[in-house]
């Protein structure tokens, strides 16, 4: 189970929402609201909202404030889709009148109907200073950054992520009522697709209530007028939300149903919680966003991106010792298992060698070497084959290769008796014979080929020889003899029975 904690910064008040996942359940564990006494007492808020509650998050993030920040809606042709990244800065730099140099900046891309449809694109950026101001700001009072800095109103778009009704096909509009600022966002399908942060809140109501409510119908109107549609229903959070006839007030200025902030789909969190959610809504959603449930836009980037550094281990110590622990546990037991299982398939294994050495071999065998050797004695004590490697067939075979094609030959008359061979054949000259001599002695098995007498063969020019040679081939098993030793005892066992 992760944790994760929203910052919202507000100009009376510091509010901070704990919230627990697990897989895809979201549950509000803690909120947190602590006044701002004066402008120097922020970070004083922070540290007592927030400094019991960090020792086990897993992510912080906070946001800084709407009227700090250029939000702009970009359409794109959608030829720009695969270089969305390059073209974008110049998009950015045309929209906003400061440097590129100066600013972060961030966007996210909105639904199409279709791969043929425009880019839209709601694109954020801020300058880097006031980005870098707002870290510092939390750092100092918490002694941790922000993992994650949002956009003004934008982040309450994540609170979609656990609200059906906000993720209705709209737009439906979210109104942050503040102390000093009004943020509105306008969510189509759980997307944020227009936003806007009013420099008027409920702190000097009722005087100021008509004002607010122009300054936010003419917002409304003014993403009418882009070609938005109509508003179906608005929603209310923040503090103001909680004012007496505040809902009512508004749905008769702005003509239409103006509702308190939907519940939240969420487990485990008591009725209290869920009751006070509308008032903690943006701490909620950047929540939210720290827990990767985002929305809407980061402006960590650059310069400014998130480096976990050592104080992320140190932190994670605890559970880093505990699953190393675990895992060389586990190691340990499964090798001390594995022995054991090898140890007793060997016991198992020499009994069944020892048993066939005992059959096969005649002896007693505990390992491989002592099969070895015993299957060496045995062998040397066997007879040899008497079947030779060669027979008479043999011999035919190869002294037909050992003739060449081009000479006339015929054989009158082939013995072979214990390994050796006569043969008595014609052949055309004297020189012939004595080149057949000479090739049979090169075959396989044929050694020691002699020519004997070679005559005329009677009323014709051809010439008669005779042929021996020996058949030994290099494997021919030897025969066996009995050994001198042998023989030496069984001779001294008769002599000494007659001596007695």
């Amino acid at each position: 189970m992760a944790r994760f904690i929203g910052l919202d910064i507000g100009a009376r008040y510091v509010r901070a929402a704990v919230i627990t996942t697990a897989y895809r359940r979201v549950a509000v564990e803690r909120l947190e609201e602590v006044p701002i006494a004066d402008a120097e007492g922020i970070p004083l808020a922070i540290t007592t909202a927030v400094s019991h509650l960090i020792a086990h998050a897993d992510g912080l993030a906070t946001a800084i404030d709407g009227d700090q920040a250029f939000v702009h809606r970009l359409t794109l042709p959608s030829t720009a889709t695969k270089q969305l990244a390059e073209v974008l800065p110049f998009e950015v730099e045309a929209q906003v009148p400061i440097d590129l140099d100066e600013l972060v900046f961030d966007y996210r891309l909105l639904a199409r109907a279709n791969n043929h449809a425009p880019l839209v694109v709601m694109m954020a950026a801020a300058r880097t200073d006031h980005v870098r101001r707002r870290i510092d700001l939390v750092r100092d009072a918490l002694g941790r950054e922000p993992d994650r800095v949002a956009c003004g109103s934008m982040a309450l778009a994540n609170l979609a992520s656990v609200s059906l009704t906000l993720r209705g096909p709209g737009p439906l509009a979210i109104i942050d009522l503040g102390g000093r600022r009004t943020e509105i966002t306008l969510l189509a399908a759980g997307e944020p697709v227009f936003v806007r942060t009013l420099s008027r809140g409920v702190e000097g109501l009722p005087e100021t209530a008509q004002a607010l409510a122009a300054e936010v119908r003419q917002s409304l109107l003014s993403w009418s007028m882009h070609g938005g549609g109509d508003v179906q229903a608005v929603y209310l959070a923040g503090g103001g939300a909680f004012a007496e006839g505040a809902d009512k007030f508004l749905s008769y200025e702005l003509g239409l149903n103006v509702e308190p902030l939907p519940t939240i789909e969420v487990e485990g969190s008591s009725p209290e919680l869920l009751a006070a959610v509308p008032r903690f809504a943006k701490a909620v959603a950047l929540a939210l966003g720290a827990a990767g449930r985002g929305h809407d836009v980061d402006l960590r980037r650059g310069p400014l991106a998130y480096q976990r550094g050592f104080g992320f281990l140190k932190e994670k110590a605890p559970l880093l010792i505990g699953l190393v622990g675990a895992a060389l546990v586990s190691f340990l037991f499964a090798t001390w298992a594995e022995v054991r299982a090898l140890s007793r398939e060997n016991a198992v294994l020499v009994e069944q060698v020892t048993a066939i050495g005992k059959d096969v071999l005649g002896g007693e065998v505990h390992d491989a070497e002592g099969a070895l050797a015993l299957l060496e004695k045995v062998r040397a004590g066997d007879e040899a084959d008497p079947l030779p490697q060669m027979d008479a067939f043999d011999v035919i075979v190869e002294l037909s290769k050992a003739i060449p094609a081009n000479i006339t030959h015929d054989i009158e008359d082939f013995d072979m008796q214990r390994g050796h061979v006569k043969l008595q054949a014609i052949a055309g000259t004297a020189s012939e014979a004595q080149l057949i001599a000479t090739e049979v002695a090169k075959r396989r098995c044929l050694e020691e080929a002699k020519l004997g007498k070679v005559t005329q063969v009677v009323n014709s020019d051809r010439q008669k020889y005779v042929l021996e040679a020996d058949v030994r081939c290099p494997d021919d098993p030897k025969k066996k003899k009995k050994k001198a030793d042998e023989t030496s005892d069984k001779t001294e066992e008769k002599s000494g029975g007659a001596q007695q």
